[in-house]
């Protein structure tokens, strides 16, 4: 895709260079101090990104088996309950099929009755067959068409699940103007608590990233209650800043595509403040695993 303009003249390619010019490693952060009046409510979640689970459990690529990863992550998190789970997209191996689903309700099914799952959608899931098959949703869907938008209350912070996935089985992703729109009111009607965007697709300027990726950040930027947004899509773990927004590429539960990278999830200890994110690493390069990275929200 060309480089595209926005209002202030700076390009996709430009973004990138910007905004992702730490992308090749972690930031890590010290928290805020406690301050006088501060929420020091806390949240712990679990995040995770591009399960890809297959109809077939013994499905596997570059020697890797999505269901056998996730079944471990799964029995991590039963240990020790998350106050929820937010998976951003590929929930499914290639094209969305029943069976698909299936076996990733299944494979979720120890958290059913206990803990809330919020899913999002990527490029390779199925929007009709994912409604069909998880019925009962939990959090507060908004009417947006063709579009499967979810907002969750999370104690100190606020979550705005988005779908980006455009095209079931094609790269490239768009959130699209009518969900920008809503989302711009959704901003400006809202209270002040801190707001973490979820969706599927990365931020870069390449055919298989998020179209509209200007277009967001010109939304959101002046916005400071938007704090962070975490996606998935690359397989990578990555961790980089944005004008004070920081933006966090989850690692993927199924496969990498580079034998550098960890496969794994992020246990999230949030708060109004700021936030602890914990990489734990179950397959893959597991050097880093238990690397905790400490981030403190914009002011």
């Amino acid at each position: 895709m060309s480089d595209v303009l926005d209002r202030n003249g700076m390009t996709r390619r430009r973004f990138l260079n910007v905004s992702l010019a730490a992308a090749g490693g972690i930031i890590t952060l010290s928290p805020r101090g406690g301050r006088a009046g501060v929420n020091h409510e806390r949240a712990h979640w679990a995040f995770l990104s591009d399960t890809h689970i297959a109809a077939d459990p013994e499905n596997d690529y570059r020697g890797f088996y999505p269901y056998r990863n996730l079944e471990k992550i799964v029995t991590q998190l039963a240990a020790d309950l998350p106050e929820g789970v937010v998976i951003t997209g590929d929930l499914a191996r290639l094209t969305g099929q029943m069976g698909d689903y299936e076996n990733l309700r299944k494979l979720l099914m120890p958290f059913v009755g206990k803990r809330p799952m919020y899913l999002a959608l990527g490029n390779h899931d199925d929007r009709a067959v994912f409604l069909d098959v998880f019925e009962d949703r939990p959090g507060q869907a908004q009417a947006i068409k063709d579009k499967h938008v979810v907002t969750v209350e999370a104690g100190p912070v606020r979550f705005i699940l988005l779908d980006s996935l455009l095209a079931t089985n094609q790269t490239p992703g768009l959130l699209g103007k009518a969900q920008r729109t809503w989302l711009q009111r959704y901003l400006r009607d809202s209270d002040d608590k801190p707001v973490i965007l979820f969706f599927h697709h990365t931020l870069g300027d390449g055919d298989g990233d998020l179209f509209d990726v200007l277009w967001l950040f010109d939304l959101v930027k002046p916005i400071r209650k938007v704090k962070a947004i975490v996606y998935g899509h690359s397989h990578e773990y990555k961790s980089s800043e944005l004008e004070g927004i920081h933006l966090l590429n989850l690692p993927a539960t199924s496969y990498n595509f580079n034998d550098d990278q960890p496969l794994g999830w992020i246990e999230a200890r949030l708060t109004a403040e700021g936030g602890e994110f914990v990489l734990h690493a179950v397959a893959g390069n597991t050097q880093l695993d238990g690397r905790i990275e400490g981030l403190s929200w914009r002011s």
